[in-house]
């Protein structure tokens, strides 16, 4: 599987590419910077991620960046893909946590705790063309992640699905989701199991997209399940153990999260600096401004701080290590980083940095739902208090 960059040795596959983070961190941005660019305003829009633009992530190989070569994927680890979601970030939020739900969530789920039949039979499918969701969130349940009114019953070799999910992001392009129902209410939490549902089930229908604020190219939907049949086969993990799959899925993807709003802090800086070069007042370019020069000065050192700690998470995660509180940490961090440095980025814009000509107010409206989804601000406190009282 090959990565088309320019200015980069093309000829060289994405396994070699792998062993240079550095320069896969940045073949991916060239290749955003080259495709996807041109059309970020358009998507924004029109609240739509062009099909040919996925199938162009399939083709640089970021769909499936943890799934072993011999299913199709990369066979990279964890920390490649939270290289791809910063470089995708820098450019599209969007198109970034299209990538991010897929590889942090989707296919991590499978892979830890997907059978060896479910292995087999969808991961080739998420390295080739198939984008997954995660279907957990319902009207009654955001922070409170597992007050769940989604029912799952047996009935012979089967489970039947009902309930409605929202929030699922990725559902409009989704042909996959790991659906999270509770088996025995009566169990309370040992009673939720995760599910892999195809989209073309009987009773699996997608409702409406939601008309969002910012990030809004990414699809958000709610899946309705009115009596699914979902094979006994495809239960992720066993039977009253969805609680495990979705806290341990979660902390990784929190990660991924904040490594989504480190590469749009990034963006929104690199507009500003290159700004603050060209706008001139009193009679020479604001750049050149002490003030101008210290806003962006700390705004550096707050994202390079963010960033190290996004990088680190990951790092504890491959190695093996605990890393729910640096994961806490980094999205709490890397949110609150985030709109801080947009906010900056509009400021230094000026008017032009309050309309919709300029790249800045997007990167804005994108930066707000890093404190809110997969956890919010407040349950990352909580997280890290806990960890840190014991």
């Amino acid at each position: 599987m090959g990565v088309n960059v320019p200015h980069v040795e093309t000829a060289r596959g994405l396994t070699t590419l792998l062993e240079d983070e550095a320069l896969f961190r940045d073949s991916v941005y060239e290749f955003a910077d080259r495709e996807i660019r041109p059309h970020v305003r358009e998507m924004d829009e029109q609240a739509q991620i062009p099909r040919q633009l996925i199938d162009r992530l399939f083709e640089l190989g970021v769909m499936g960046i943890q799934i072993p070569e011999a299913q199709g994927g990369a066979g990279a680890e964890f920390f490649h893909a939270v290289l791809a979601v910063e470089a995708l970030s820098r450019v599209d939020p969007s198109i970034a946590v299209l990538v991010d739900v897929q590889n942090t969530l989707v296919i991590n789920a499978l892979l830890r705790w997907g059978s060896e039949p479910l292995r087999q039979q969808y991961l080739p499918r998420l390295a080739a063309g198939t984008v997954g969701a995660y279907a957990l969130s319902e009207a009654g349940s955001g922070s409170d992640a597992f007050a769940l009114a989604t029912r799952a019953s047996e009935s012979g070799d089967a489970f039947v699905l009902s309930g409605r999910k929202l929030w699922i992001t990725n559902a409009h392009e989704a042909d996959l989701f790991i659906v999270f129902a509770t088996v025995n209410p009566d169990a309370g939490y040992h009673g939720i199991t995760a599910f892999v549902v195809e989209r073309g089930a009987a009773g699996c229908t997608v409702g409406r997209k939601e008309d969002k604020l910012g990030i809004r190219a990414s699809s958000t939907c709610e899946l309705v399940l009115d009596g699914c049949r979902v094979p006994r086969g495809n239960v992720l993990g066993d039977a009253g153990a969805g609680y495990k799959v979705a806290i341990e899925t979660l902390n990784e993807g929190r990660i991924g999260i904040g490594a989504q709003m480190v590469g749009l802090a990034q963006g929104a800086l690199d507009h500003a600096v290159r700004y603050t070069k060209e706008r001139r007042q009193f009679g020479k370019a604001i750049a050149e401004f002490q003030a101008v020069q210290f806003e962006l000065a700390r705004a550096a050192t707050e994202l390079e701080a963010a960033r190290l700690m996004v990088y680190n998470a990951a790092r504890l995660r491959d190695a093996g290590e605990s890393f729910v509180k640096e994961a806490a940490m980094a999205k709490l961090f890397s949110s609150e980083v985030a709109e801080r440095v947009t906010s900056l980025a509009v400021n230094l814009y000026g008017g032009y940095g309050f309309v919709k000509d300029y790249p800045v107010e997007k990167l804005y409206r994108d930066a707000k739902i890093g404190q809110i989804y997969e956890g919010t601000s407040n349950l990352q406190l909580q997280t890290i208090a806990k960890q840190i009282l014991g």
